[in-house]
């Protein structure tokens, strides 16, 4: 838990000097000073302030932040911090007991329970980049950009998001998974953006019906070019 902290943003209002706008979790990367939170806690943030569990409240900046997978890199000016030790993601199996720990509903380091329901998880935000490992571990607003770790201790995922009808736990929620967060941490902190290339062609699921009007047998599986973007590196390279 000291690895952990509480994110308070701000943004400016008219008239006041500061205004509280939302709370998040974020935790420590690197002991100089990094830390990893969701790009929706800090977005459009004029201050950030990360506050431990032994009542230190540091100022920080953010290095990057990537709207596409919810992950954005903080900096503050602090050595000596705890950072967490990170696990093989991939590793992870259906079935692990998992803990995640964040800032609920403004109650800093708090801890709960669960398992890994599922793996894989895509479809929660069509405008992202998506392999989420789901956990029934509870996850409530102000939890986002916490941390999902194994019983060793080991980050797993960091807390993203929840499906919920009421805006509060229901068992469902979702963390992007520690391998991905390392390669879009490494570009944010080197370049303070994702650098992502574009193939330049438009896909659909070749769906039964689809590979019946094409004459192929309705049980062929891929995907269908529905369109080639002009000038891209698909149409150079002879894509149709």
């Amino acid at each position: 838990d000291p690895s952990v902290a509480t994110v308070k943003s701000y943004v400016r209002r008219p008239g006041r000097q500061r205004f509280a706008e939302g709370l998040g979790t974020a935790f420590v990367y690197d002991a100089n000073g990094y830390l990893l939170t969701n790009h929706h806690v800090v977005e459009n943030a004029a201050g950030i302030i990360v506050g431990f569990r032994d009542g230190k409240e540091l100022e920080a900046t953010v290095v990057g932040s990537d709207k596409h997978t919810d992950v954005a890199v903080l900096k503050v000016q602090a050595g000596n911090l705890v950072d967490l030790p990170i696990a093989d993601s991939d590793r992870a199996e259906v079935g692990d007991f998992v803990v995640a720990i964040g800032n609920p509903f403004g109650l800093g380091h708090t801890v709960t329970s669960g398992i890994v329901s599922a793996l894989g998880r895509s479809g929660i935000n069509p405008e992202g980049y998506e392999d989420f490992i789901q956990t029934d571990a509870s996850i409530n607003p102000g939890n986002s950009g916490g941390a999902l770790v194994n019983l060793g201790g080991q980050l797993v995922g960091i807390n993203s998001a929840i499906l919920s009808r009421t805006g509060g736990n229901i068992g469902i929620g979702f963390a992007i998974p520690a391998n991905m967060m390392k390669v879009v941490m490494n570009q944010l902190i080197k370049y303070g953006a994702v650098k992502r290339g574009v193939l330049g062609v438009n896909i659909q699921t070749l769906a039964p019906e689809i590979a019946q009007s094409m004459d192929l047998p309705p049980t062929t599986q891929g995907a269908l070019v529905s369109q080639v973007v002009e000038g891209s590196a698909a149409e150079k390279a002879g894509v149709k």
